[in-house]
């Protein structure tokens, strides 16, 4: 397993990073226990969550993923050997996170009342990177294209920087980051630490994968100059660069079959990139899964490559991933057929 640095922390983190999200919705805590465990024997030492999780979001299972996390620092006491993330959740109408019954937002008295309900959650007193899940200000998100400017109420993000300034200072949290941002949000956060000693973002978490390589229209530069990498989620596009949704195919217990909320994969132009990169897959003798894993794992500006699995088998296949040999010609093969279809899934 390689190890990178986290932003200029000092930290180093494994280049797979253990992600969470299905834990106490497709998950049980057993099964979160035993993904847990070989993660750490094969070498991960990052594991990311979230307060909002699991996905999707509901009442009855938000906070069960930290919950799960929790239980197995208490039964096998090894807080130590994990660089833990977890997140805030950005604006929202969800009423059910905050005690209040307020839909969220990143105002201090939510900041502090969500790192306070995570820690307790978790049972640790202290998260090493903390992350807002995503912006505060209204923004197009989630399969937009592009820039759309939106009027909406917001807390300004020198004002949320001072909030986890407070938190940093407290000893609740070690280090900051942001998720689901835009180059400009990024660099506003740079630009409010430097000249006003506040604490410095050190990673951001978008998405990125084959078919959604937008990350590196802005956010590649300031990885590489600012030190900001990413923290790259969905990997394999939810499921879809594996082909396992591919002519129709609907497999009982998968994602789309359980919660049927992944459309954006499903234009006439994605489906013909995926098609492109099976081919590759097969061509160059590959899983299909591990190459869209290996392929992000292999950017210069992934700081972590975020997998995530349901079963034992996924979660072997994405970890082993990393012993996909990256060619010369298997290169050429992405770059072209991204070329011909790039970014069909933002």
């Amino acid at each position: 397993m390689e190890y990178r640095d986290l932003g200029r922390t000092g930290i180093k983190v494994s280049s797979i990073c253990l992600g969470t999200m299905t834990w106490g919705e497709q998950n049980t805590e057993a099964e979160g226990h035993e993904q847990m465990d070989y993660a750490i024997a094969q070498g991960i030492n990052f594991f990311d969550t979230s307060e909002m999780y699991a996905v999707p979001p509901k009442p009855e299972t938000q906070g069960a993923t930290e919950t799960i996390i929790g239980n197995w620092f208490k039964a096998r006491k090894n807080r130590d050997k994990v660089i833990l993330a977890t997140k805030v959740a950005g604006r929202s109408p969800m009423t059910w996170l905050r005690d209040n019954g307020a839909g969220t937002e990143q105002s201090k008295a939510q900041i502090e009342e969500a790192v306070n309900k995570s820690l307790k959650r978790l049972q640790t007193d202290y998260i090493d990177l903390y992350q807002l899940h995503w912006p505060d200000r209204p923004i197009n998100l989630f399969g937009g294209l592009g820039y759309r400017h939106i009027e909406g109420p917001t807390h300004p993000i020198e004002e949320i920087l001072e909030t986890l300034n407070g938190i940093v200072k407290a000893g609740k949290v070690r280090h900051i980051g942001l998720s689901n941002e835009t180059p400009w949000g990024t660099m506003k956060f740079l630009h409010h630490a430097e000249t006003k000693g506040l604490p410095r973002v050190q990673s951001i978490q978008n998405a990125y994968n084959l078919v959604n390589r937008t990350f590196e229209l802005g956010g590649s530069e300031i990885a590489h100059r600012d030190g900001v990498g990413l923290l790259a989620y969905s990997p394999l596009a939810q499921g879809y660069l594996t082909g396992k949704y591919q002519n129709g195919a609907l497999p009982q217990g998968s994602r789309k079959q359980l919660f049927n909320r992944l459309q954006r994969y499903e234009s006439p132009q994605t489906n013909r990139a995926i098609e492109s990169y099976l081919a590759i897959a097969r061509k160059h003798g590959l899983d299909a899964s591990q190459m869209a894993n290996q392929f992000v794992t292999t950017r210069p500006f992934v700081t972590s490559n975020i997998i995530g699995a349901t079963t034992m088998e996924q979660l072997k296949l994405a970890v082993t991933s990393v012993n996909v040999k990256w060619t010369e010609e298997l290169e050429k093969d992405i770059e072209a057929a991204h070329l011909d279809q790039p970014n069909p899934a933002p």
